[in-house]
C-alpha cells in the first residue's frame, strides 16, 4: 500500500478528544448530596440559631406554667364547688377529667409558637437570600424541603411531649393539695400526651407549608393564626348550619375527638378527625413542594 493511501485512511479516522473521559464526565449533571447529608446540614443549621432555641425554650416554659396554673385553678374550683351540694355532685364525676387535662392546658400556645417556628424555618430562607445557596447546594430542592419538614416535625413532637410530661410532674403535687389525683402513667394521660404532640407537629408542618407558599414571615404567621384561632371563633359566631358543620373540619377542632374517652356530640368520629388532620397536613405540604420546585428562588 502506498504512503498516499495510508495518509488518506488515517485522515478519515476521528481525532481523539483532547480532554478524554474527564470532559465527558464534566458534562454529566451532578446528582447532588444524599438526603441524609442534607438532613444533617439542616439539623446543624436548625440548632445553631439562637432564635430557634429561644422559641423551643419558650414552648417548654409556657406549657409548664399553664400546667401549674390549670392545676391550681382546678383545685380552687373544686374547693368552691364543695360548698354547693349540686356542684359537689358534678365535681365528683368531673374532677378527674379536669385534673387529667391540666398538663395539656398550654397546647394552644405551644401550637402558635411551634407553628410560627415552622413558618420562619422556610420563609427566612427567602427573606434573607439563603435560599439561593441552599438550592445551589441541593438543586433538586425537594430533599432540602423534606429535610426541613422532618426536622421541624420531629422537634415539635419531642418538645411538646417533654413539655407535657414536665407540666404533669409540676401539676401532680398541686392537685394533691386539693385531693385530686393525676396519674401520668395512665392510658388516658399517655393518649393525651401522644395525640397532642402529634397535633402540634402537624401544626408545625402546616406552618412550614405556609411559609413556603407565601415566602413571607408575617403573612405566614398571620395565616396560621387565622386558621387556628380566628376561623374557629368566626365559624362559631356566624349563624347557620353550614358554618356549624364546617367548624368540625377545622384542624384545631380535631384534637377533642381524638382524645375523648367517649364520642363528644357535634364532633367528628375519631377516625374522621384523624383523616381531616392528615388532609390539612398533606395537601398544603404537597402544594408547597410542587410550587417550590417550579417557582424561581
Amino acid at each position: 500500500m502506498s504512503s498516499t493511501t495510508t495518509e488518506s485512511l488515517s485522515s478519515r479516522e476521528p481525532a481523539p478528544s483532547p480532554a478524554g473521559p474527564a470532559s465527558r464526565n464534566a458534562k454529566r449533571p451532578h446528582p447532588g448530596p444524599t438526603f441524609f447529608r442534607v438532613l444533617h446540614s439542616e439539623i446543624i443549621k436548625f440548632r445553631s440559631l439562637l432564635s430557634t432555641l429561644i422559641l423551643l425554650a419558650s414552648t417548654a416554659v409556657v406549657m409548664v406554667g399553664f400546667g401549674a396554673l390549670s392545676a391550681w385553678g382546678t383545685g380552687q374550683f373544686t374547693n368552691a364547688a364543695t360548698r354547693d351540694p349540686q356542684a359537689a355532685a358534678r365535681m365528683a364525676s368531673q374532677g378527674g377529667d379536669l385534673a387529667i387535662s391540666a398538663p395539656t392546658s398550654g397546647i394552644a400556645f405551644a401550637q402558635l409558637i411551634l407553628g410560627s417556628l415552622g413558618v420562619l424555618l422556610m420563609s427566612s430562607e427567602f427573606t434573607t437570600g439563603m435560599a439561593r445557596s441552599t438550592f445551589a447546594a441541593v438543586p433538586k430542592r425537594i430533599p432540602a424541603f423534606a429535610a426541613k419538614l422532618v426536622v421541624v416535625m420531629v422537634t415539635s413532637f419531642v418538645v411538646t411531649a417533654v413539655s407535657t410530661w414536665l407540666a404533669g410532674l409540676v401539676a401532680v403535687p398541686i392537685l394533691d393539695n386539693y385531693g385530686l389525683k393525676l396519674d401520668m402513667g395512665s392510658s388516658q394521660s399517655v393518649k393525651l400526651l401522644l395525640v397532642n404532640s402529634i397535633y402540634v407537629a402537624a401544626v408545625a408542618a402546616i406552618g412550614m407549608a405556609l411559609g413556603t407558599l407565601l415566602r413571607n414571615s408575617a403573612g405566614g404567621i398571620m395565616s396560621l393564626v387565622g386558621i387556628f384561632f380566628v376561623a374557629p371563633l368566626a365559624f362559631q359566631l356566624i349563624p347557620g348550619d353550614f358554618f356549624k358543620e364546617a367548624r368540625k373540619y377545622l384542624p384545631g377542632n380535631t384534637v377533642e375527638p381524638l382524645t375523648a374517652v367517649q364520642h363528644v356530640p357535634d364532633t367528628l368520629e375519631a377516625w374522621q378527625a384523624g383523616m381531616v388532620l392528615g388532609a390539612w397536613v398533606v395537601v398544603p405540604v404537597l402544594l408547597a413542594a410542587v410550587l417550590l420546585k417550579r417557582r424561581d428562588v
